[in-house]
């Protein structure tokens, strides 16, 4: 079957932090001295150049639906770079006249009145990560700002014109119980967000909570977190779309939508990772992971840290990986024009997912059941090679 070109999205990640966190397994960098922010961006833009070269014929003249800004800390890039780096992106590409720009953002890195400069730039979307309200528990998680920032970056948003915001709220804290996760969730919904993501803590390996664990609540305590949780977001107006995603209508996030979709996206940037469906089928590619390797590299071919074919075999897997995750699921044909694949590719875990009650049988929707969204990671698994 011949794959249908779907949506293009483009990531670009910015790998510097004021400061580590314990808990996280990104590819970020804590600050030391004066990161080279301008050359990144000129690095940043002759890595597209790059891959522009390498995959024309794949992209085909498609335009950018969504931009998303992760890291690290994007923030730490001024309203000027960060504008730098659009306008010549726009040069490059097509971007889609309605395109969705999201820049992620902590805190305690935004400075008083650049909201308004990263509006004038391009972003329309911004994403705090807050990860909680409690000023106990964001000192355990090792962040640096206070929840009373937090409050005061959100306002200072909405003030300069940014209606799509979104907060990231952590929940199974160190020591946290289910009336202090869902006063995060009170608190995070007073302030009027447009989306809300709400994902769970866990201890991921090379981190400093993997080597020293942190008393958490077990799974149990954290599942009624969880539920306790969706329903007070379903009471305040947020639907739930996605396992950790939940949005005010007309609100989802449509540049995490098409990763779960199995879209498109370019990924540039230090450790980054892009998928593009072309004749040869699906490839992916990911850059050197180290800012000061990528910025040596200067769009060359240094700055690749991996390309591969993804082999048929692998294909359904990986779509499920993302497609089971959206709460009202996938139409069925999508899954042949995402992967040029026949129906029969999954025939075999859709019938074990059935049969132990995981799956929806509606033979036009691919959709996890309650059950199977309990167990997502065991469901995903039906469909390994």
């Amino acid at each position: 079957m011949t794959l249908v070109p779907p949506p293009l999205s483009l990531y670009v990640h910015m790998p510097w932090c004021v400061r580590k966190c314990p808990y996280c397994d990104f590819n970020s960098h804590g600050v030391r001295g004066t990161p080279e922010y301008a050359a990144y961006v000129d690095t940043l833009l002759a890595d597209l150049d790059a891959d522009l070269r390498d995959f024309g014929d794949a992209i085909g003249g498609r335009a950018i639906e969504t931009v998303f800004f992760g890291g690290g800390t994007p923030s730490l890039f001024t309203p000027e770079l960060i504008g730098r780096f659009l306008d010549g992106a726009r040069e490059r590409l097509p971007f889609a006249r309605d395109a969705e720009v999201t820049l992620e953002t902590n805190p305690g890195t935004v400075e008083h009145g650049r909201f308004d400069g990263y509006l004038a730039a391009g972003v329309n979307r911004i994403s705090f990560g807050v990860q909680s309200f409690d000023n106990d528990k964001l000192h355990r998680l090792g962040r640096i700002h206070s929840a009373h920032e937090a409050a005061d970056a959100v306002k200072q948003a909405q003030d300069a014109g940014i209606d799509n915001l979104n907060i990231d709220l952590m929940y199974a804290l160190p020591q946290q119980d289910l009336a202090g996760a869902l006063e995060d969730v009170d608190k995070a919904m007073a302030l009027g967000p447009t989306h809300i993501s709400h994902y769970q803590l866990t201890l991921e390996p090379n981190t400093a909570f993997a080597a020293n664990p942190p008393p958490l609540p077990d799974d149990d305590a954290a599942w009624a977190i969880q539920e306790a949780c969706q329903a007070r977001l379903a009471e305040g107006g947020y639907g739930q779309y996605e396992v950790s995603a939940y949005a005010l209508p007309g609100r989802r996030c449509a540049h995490n939508l098409n990763y779960w979709r199995f879209g498109d996206y370019l990924g540039i940037g230090a450790g980054a990772h892009g998928k593009l469906s072309g004749p040869g089928g699906v490839r992916r590619r990911w850059k050197t992971r180290l800012p000061a390797a990528y910025l040596a590299a200067a769009g060359g071919p240094a700055r690749i840290g991996g390309d591969s074919l993804v082999e048929g075999a692998d294909l359904p897997f990986e779509y499920m990986l993302n497609a089971l995750r959206l709460i009202d699921g996938v139409p069925m044909a999508d899954f042949a024009e995402r992967t040029g694949l026949p129906a029969s590719a999954m025939a075999a875990g859709l019938d074990e997912g059935r049969r132990k009650g995981w799956l929806e049988a509606d033979p036009a929707r691919l959709k996890a059941t309650d059950l199977g969204q309990r167990f997502l990671n065991d469901v995903i698994e039906a469909f390994m090679a």
